[in-house]
C-alpha cells in the first residue's frame, strides 16, 4: 500500500473517530442524572421529542431522532411497561402507531427539568464555540440527509 493510503487510514485523519467518541463522551454525561430516573440516553431523547410534542407517530419520533423502527420499537414497549407512554394505533390508520404520554411521563419531565444545564456545565467550551459546533454538526446532519 502507497503512502497516501496509508496515510488516510491512520485513526488520527478519520473525521469519524472525533465524532464518534466525542458523541460518547457527551452522551456518558448524561447518565449521573438519567441513572436515577431509571432512564437511558435514549429514551431521555424520545421523552424531549413527547415533551416538546404529545401525540405523534412513532415514524415521526424515529424522523426526528434519526433512529429506525427497529430501534424505537422495543425502546418504546419498555416505556410503556414503565407506565410513561401509552402506544395506540391511530383511528385514521391503523398502520400507524400513535404515542401518547401518561401522568408519569408528563411528571418525570418535572424530575428531568435540571438535566440539561448540568450537562451543560459539565461541558469546557466558550458559548461561542458550543453555538459553532453545534452550527456544524447540524450542517453535516442536513448535508447527509439532503443525499440521501
Amino acid at each position: 500500500m502507497d503512502q497516501k493510503y496509508r496515510e488516510a487510514m491512520r485513526l488520527a485523519n478519520q473525521l469519524c473517530f472525533p465524532l464518534y467518541a466525542a458523541a460518547r463522551n457527551v452522551t456518558g454525561l448524561y447518565t449521573p442524572w438519567l441513572k436515577p430516573l431509571g432512564l437511558t440516553y435514549t429514551q431521555y431523547i424520545v421523552f424531549l421529542v413527547l415533551w416538546e410534542k404529545d401525540g405523534i407517530s412513532v415514524s415521526e419520533i424515529g424522523e426526528q431522532l434519526m433512529l429506525d423502527n427497529g430501534t424505537l420499537s422495543p425502546l418504546l414497549k419498555k416505556m410503556e411497561q414503565a407506565g410513561y407512554i401509552e402506544r395506540r394505533r391511530s383511528r385514521e390508520d391503523d398502520r400507524v402507531v400513535e404515542i401518547t404520554l401518561t401522568e408519569e411521563g408528563r411528571a418525570l419531565q418535572e424530575k428531568a427539568k435540571d438535566i440539561p444545564s448540568r450537562v451543560a456545565g459539565c461541558i469546557d467550551l466558550p458559548p461561542e464555540k458550543a453555538q459553532t459546533l453545534y452550527a456544524l454538526l447540524y450542517e453535516l446532519l442536513e448535508n447527509r440527509k439532503n443525499k440521501q
